[in-house]
């Protein structure tokens, strides 16, 4: 799982949504147990990245933006198959980060990064199979970690949007809309399973 890409000179464009404007990112700062490890998390797709506005009463809601050069970085690709279900599974179950070594992740977000259905599919109730079916419903939104201080220093600050009131109500009506399509497809699958089924009546 320490395979990682040799990279060309490139840029990629991120964003991060918070309640603060970020010119110095602290890999060290976030949870051990994220989809992806440690690191600060990142998104290529800022209408994405906005969904995670939220309202937070004495504070403003930023959006930052960033320009990251690859030039030189360890870089970790990951697709919604089985070795991005195992890597988020381990880190979720807080057992030793696999990929240490490695200065960025780009992949796909699991689904119940946004939507709690996580404990569900720890429960033993469904399958790994199911479970990685499970996780992959919905549009593939992409994460970008950035995993060690060599990453961080790679990462440009270009500026920070201060977001007003209407365009966090307008990310969370977003969220709720996808909320609910996404519900459907998670059911459907859930009933595919008649053993699934016994087991939850």
């Amino acid at each position: 799982m320490t395979n990682y890409e040799k990279t060309t000179p490139q840029t990629l464009t991120l964003f991060h949504t918070g309640f603060s404007e970020i010119q110095l990112p602290d890999v060290h700062f976030g949870r051990k147990n994220a989809d992806f490890g440690q690191g600060f998390y990142l998104s290529p797709n800022e209408a994405f990245s906005r969904r995670w506005a939220r309202f937070r009463k004495g504070q403003q809601t930023i959006l930052n933006q960033y320009c990251l050069r690859t030039e030189g970085l360890k870089i970790r690709r990951f697709t919604r198959d089985k070795a991005w279900f195992d890597y988020i599974f381990s880190n979720r179950m807080g057992k030793q980060d696999a990929l240490q070594d490695i200065d960025v992740i780009i992949g796909p977000i699991a689904n119940d990064t946004i939507y709690d259905t996580w404990g569900v599919l720890t429960s033993g109730l469904i399958s790994a199979e199911l479970a990685l079916q499970l996780l992959s419903v919905g549009p593939a939104y992409e994460q970008v970690v950035l995993k060690t201080e060599k990453a961080a220093a790679s990462l440009q600050f270009i500026s920070a949007q201060i977001l007003t009131a209407e365009e966090i109500a307008t990310a969370r009506q977003n969220v709720r809309e996808e909320e609910a399509v996404f519900q459907d497809a998670f059911a459907a699958l859930i009933a595919e399973s008649d053993a699934i089924l016994e087991k939850l009546v």
